[in-house]
């Protein structure tokens, strides 16, 4: 058997016991799914997930959903594809 080491980490209770649910629902307990975690780490050299800062063009548009700003609506499909293609 492979040496092992301890992590140690804090996380919010309540993402810490949904999370856990799924990893039940999954057949892993917390420690494999930390395990698979650091395995992909390795085999991707990086994290197996894209981490990305928006340019300002697409966080102005976040903004603008949050703060219900600048938005159009349309009440129909056509409407709309037609003001895209504008």
């Amino acid at each position: 058997m492979s040496k092992t080491a301890m992590i140690r980490a804090r996380t919010e209770l309540k993402l810490k016991s949904k999370v856990e649910r799924i990893f039940e629902a999954l057949g892993l307990t917390a420690s494999q799914a930390i395990n698979l975690f650091y395995h992909r780490v390795e085999l991707e050299n990086g994290l197996p997930f894209d981490l990305k800062i928006p340019n300002p063009t697409t966080y102005h548009a976040i903004m603008d959903v949050e703060n219900k700003k600048n938005l159009r609506s349309y009440s129909h499909v056509e409407t709309m594809l037609k003001d895209l293609k504008k």
